[in-house]
């Protein structure tokens, strides 16, 4: 578990992403930005997740919030994931979980009485000063896009 913390300095990270990208903290310095991990692309909750995002992307937009998502997965499936639902902000590939660990969310986790290290769905608003605002974890998928816009629109 990361000391990670609101008021914190947000890890630097430079990952590829869906639709050929790259995303990186350098290029968001000086921009509010949601970074969010989710376990896994394609899944019932990831992608209720997903399209809420996409679904408040405008509004986001207005307030100049960059959105990034992450997950464990390579990046064949997070593009597959990308166009079937057409998301139209960067899916990061996070294979080797250097940035999960850096933010904290690659834990461990149970199902069914065995233990295994995965992505705890968890996000993080960092302000145009590079600290992080605010953090959530272990989001509910359904209610997670008006959390992030209430708190970006108090940015």
């Amino acid at each position: 578990m990361s000391d990670l913390a609101e008021g914190s300095t947000a890890p630097a990270f430079t990952m590829q992403a869906s639709g050929g990208r790259e995303v990186s903290s350098a290029a968001l310095k000086g921009k509010p930005y949601l970074i969010y991990f989710y376990p896994k692309a394609d899944t019932p909750g990831c992608t209720k997740q997903a399209c809420g995002v996409q679904e408040a992307l405008p509004a986001l937009g207005k307030i100049g919030l960059e959105v990034i998502g992450v997950s464990p997965d390579a990046m064949p499936p997070i593009e597959k994931f990308a166009r079937k639902y057409n998301l139209a902000f960067p899916l990061a590939s996070d294979e080797d979980h250097k940035v999960a660990e850096a933010y904290g969310v690659w834990v461990q986790k149970s199902m069914y009485g065995k233990t295994y290290m995965g992505m705890e769905r968890s996000s993080f608003l960092v302000g145009a000063d590079g600290k992080i605002a605010r953090i959530w974890r272990k989001v509910k998928p359904e209610a997670h896009a008006a959390q992030v816009l209430e708190a970006a629109a108090a940015l």
